[in-house]
């Protein structure tokens, strides 16, 4: 018999989640507690989420508001690194799941369960987030991992779980895609992604226009970023949330922030995911503008280190580990710098950063002018570059 008396659930009011509710109940002879993250997802997403949890038998639904705090918390300090997964991925997926986890915990203690359950198969990137984040949170708390141990191996049996117990589900068999969607961003998997060669239909998109739809008549946005966080749009001081939310209406007409890929899944397979990521993909070249300004050289090499690190580190969900404090730290270091305003012209799928100054900004036109200076002694240059290539000199001395 079962140990597990009480056990909350990671719940969507999807099928998956749905079926697992009864599932959990009659594998485990436990009491079902569901647990919804709202981290943007939409309205329409959460219309109803309690009301299915219980009639799929969920003795109680808590829904927690997370979005402010996975704006602030989460999101913001990522792009203090500067990271996206492999040159293109913005995270979106990634950065949600370690609040989720976190407060899935937190719901746990307070009902006092003993377990904690996610839908997650045993194929993706998922399963490793979650419950890595429960190790570091609720080593104690035992975790259930449906897909990994039932034999329903398909979207029809599910239903057809469902139908048997007479639980209502507004899932059918012809869904196509499989979409996960928050305050940064959505993205598409499955249909005809799973093959390379198939370009994306329209209907895959969601949230952007194409190219091809966007407006012919371009639009600038001025951000005005203060310690490497945008804190006002236009000129208008808002939080990190209202920023995103104002910046995802923005640029979606325009096309902004579409990302096909096929990338690196961390349990080895490569997966093709569709990405969009409108008002993210505005604040990310808003804040590479200013850097360009305030970091030299070296400064700019090592944060592309940071910044590829902590991409790896958010995909394969380690947050809750010293590495990331550790990288946090240093990329707050350089966000010291970064203050200033960026002024962004959007086009058919395309943001520049076309006006960008600040404070602390390392541009001099006095040094870097093609025309006429007193500043800059040309005639330096000889001896550095002597000294610069003087390796090079003597390799050659001796391979002659």
């Amino acid at each position: 018999m079962s140990s597990i008396k009480k056990v909350v659930l990671a719940y969507s009011g999807g099928l998956d989640t749905s079926a697992i509710v009864p599932w959990l109940k009659e594998n485990y002879n436990c009491e079902v507690v569901a647990f919804v993250a709202d981290v943007g997802q939409g309205a329409e997403e959460l219309e109803g989420v309690e009301a299915k949890a219980i009639a799929s038998g969920a003795s109680e639904c808590h829904i927690v508001d997370l979005k402010d705090e996975l704006v602030a918390d989460y999101i913001y300090p990522t792009l203090k690194t500067g990271a996206i997964y492999e040159g293109t991925y913005l995270l979106g997926t990634s950065m949600a799941r370690p609040i989720i986890a976190k407060a899935q915990v937190e719901v746990a203690r307070k009902v006092g369960a003993d377990a904690l359950s996610h839908g997650c198969t045993g194929k993706g990137n998922d399963q490793v987030r979650f419950e890595s984040c429960f190790a570091a949170l609720a080593p104690d708390l035992k975790v259930i991992a449906p897909w990994r141990e039932w034999d329903l191996s398909s979207r029809e049996s599910l239903l057809d779980y469902l139908a048997e117990r007479n639980i209502p589900c507004s899932a059918s068999a012809t869904k196509i895609y499989s979409r996960d969607a928050n305050a940064w961003h959505i993205s598409h998997e499955g249909g005809e992604l799973e093959d390379p060669w198939c370009q994306p239909s329209d209907q895959v998109w969601t949230w952007t226009n194409s190219p091809e739809q966007a407006p012919n008549e371009s639009q600038l946005v001025q951000l005005s970023v203060k310690n490497g966080e945008v804190v006002a749009v236009n000129g208008e001081q808002m939080s990190p949330l209202q920023v995103l939310t104002t910046l995802n209406e923005v640029a979606a007409p325009h096309g902004i922030g579409r990302v096909d890929i096929i990338e690196n899944r961390l349990v080895g397979m490569k997966s093709r995911g569709c990405y969009e990521t409108p008002g993210g993909t505005v604040i990310m070249a808003a804040l590479q503008a200013i850097d360009e300004l305030v970091l030299d050289k070296t400064s700019r090499k090592w944060k592309d280190t940071l910044a590829n690190e902590f991409s790896h580190l958010v995909y394969d969900g380690r947050w809750f580990t010293p590495l990331k404090d550790s990288i946090l730290a240093a990329a707050e270091a350089f966000s010291t710098l970064a203050t200033g305003e960026v002024v962004l012209k959007l086009y058919k799928g395309q943001v520049t950063a076309v006006q960008k100054q600040s404070e602390n900004s390392l541009y001099s036109e006095d040094f870097a002018t093609f025309g006429e200076d007193d500043v800059y002694d040309q005639s330096h240059a000889e001896g550095f570059i002597r000294l610069f290539s003087l390796s090079s000199r003597i390799s050659a001395m001796n391979n002659k």
